[in-house]
């Protein structure tokens, strides 16, 4: 698809929308997208970052606090390998913190025993903030807000042990309004004073400050002694149209970074941390990532996330990809040709990265996308989960995680489809 087409495309209608996020926030990324575009055609060659960050005026160029030596070591070298390379093919769900910990989860297991999904994504830190178990380490306690949406995390992972779930631990990084309402100076704070927050309220902390790193892996380094196999990392980007108001914000940054710089570096930290443990990292990014340039604006470049990561979960459902996408009128209706077309593109974007290219896992959709309005969207069932699959399969690509943000997926499934 041509670049400056798709671009046109995405504006005029549904995009990439994150997990949980609006449509209105969607489309800030787009811009952010398109954005980049005009930067590659008039910026010159040595600009970093793009053109906010080659602006003068902008934010204070002081380097971020250190979270301590590990943070702060230099990060070359080759990209780690696969810690697991005889793990399962992943075929799994999204379970939020409250099934996790309540009735629902009883329903969902039953799914698994009953059909061959074998893993569950489930929140450890959510969209808010919050890590969602009680837990006794006091470092976390006091940046952060624990909340026993699991009421006893030992006994969930105990469940999950005896009922054969690969159980991956989703952190959302750096949208966090918890951890910005609580210490500000990690976040991004007006001339007021006070933390800045999205059209929904929601508040990120700063990818540039390394306490925020660390703060984020020292959670994941608790997931993997409670026993998950994997971390998956999601909202591993700047916020929402960050380019607009990158220079009227105050919040640290290191000289010679850029956003996508920065954001790079902290993926590939991670993976250093985690890695000696043994446990995956996977990373969730914008399906459409893969068919256009990097996001500047928000400091997301699809190759170069994927070369520091075990699995990339690309968001690829066929709702949020506007009219003429793939030489689909209503990517919604045709949720095989949407599919298979994103994982051509998915391909070509990652096959130059060669022995380092991660697996693909996609997050397809479960969920009937109403909102599009009469004549655009289709009621999602049976069939449209095993056309994508479908799709998936013929491209190469063997494991998926199904998204229904309540949890309620659709029944009589073949998931060998």
């Amino acid at each position: 698809m041509n670049i400056t087409w798709a671009i046109l495309m995405m504006a005029l209608g549904s995009v990439g929308v994150q997990h949980g996020q609006s449509q209105a926030d969607a489309t800030s990324v787009l811009q952010s997208v398109t954005y980049t575009v005009a930067v590659n055609q008039t910026a010159p060659p040595s600009a970093p970052g793009g053109w906010a960050d080659s602006k003068p005026g902008g934010a204070a160029s002081t380097p971020a606090p250190s979270a301590s030596p590990d943070a702060t070591r230099a990060l070359d070298g080759a990209p780690l390998p696969d810690p697991q390379p005889d793990a399962p093919k992943v075929k799994g769900i999204y379970v939020t913190a409250y099934s996790a910990g309540g009735s629902r989860m009883d329903t969902l297991l039953n799914l698994i025993d009953k059909t061959e999904l074998n893993a569950m994504v489930i929140d450890i830190k959510d969209d808010a903030g919050y890590i969602t178990y009680k837990t006794d380490n006091a470092e976390l306690q006091q940046m952060g807000k624990p909340q026993p949406f699991i009421g006893d995390i030992n006994k969930l992972m105990e469940r999950l042990k005896k009922h054969n779930v690969y159980p991956i631990a989703r952190i959302v990084v750096f949208k966090d309004s918890v951890l910005a309402k609580k210490n500000p100076q990690l976040s991004f704070v007006k001339s007021n004073g006070s933390v800045w927050h999205n059209k929904g309220g929601d508040s990120f902390v700063n990818p540039y400050n390394e306490n925020v790193w660390k703060y984020n892996v020292e959670i994941a380094k608790e997931a993997v002694k409670l026993g998950f196999k994997e971390i998956q990392f999601d909202y591993v980007r700047f916020p929402e149209g960050f380019e607009k108001r990158a220079d009227s914000l105050k919040y640290t940054k290191v000289a010679g970074k850029s956003r996508v710089q920065i954001v790079s570096d902290f993926v590939k930290y991670a993976k250093q941390e985690l890695n000696p443990l043994g446990v995956r990292v996977s990373v969730d990014i914008f399906g459409y990532a893969a068919s256009v340039p990097a996001a500047e604006g928000i400091g997301q470049d699809f190759v170069k996330i994927s070369k520091n990561v075990d699995v990339i979960s690309p968001m690829v459902y066929p709702s949020h990809y506007s009219v003429g996408w793939f030489n689909v009128k209503d990517p919604d209706k045709n949720p095989y040709a949407t599919i298979k077309g994103s994982m051509v593109d998915t391909h070509k974007k990652l096959n130059p990265l060669g022995s380092y290219k991660p697996i693909i896992r996609p997050w397809i959709q479960d969920f009937t996308a109403s909102w599009l309005g009469s004549g655009h969207y289709i009621k999602y069932g049976k069939q449209q989960v095993e056309d994508q699959i479908r799709a998936m399969k013929e491209q190469n690509v063997n494991e998926f995680l199904l998204w229904n943000a309540s949890n309620r997926y659709s029944p009589d499934v073949d998931y060998e489809k």
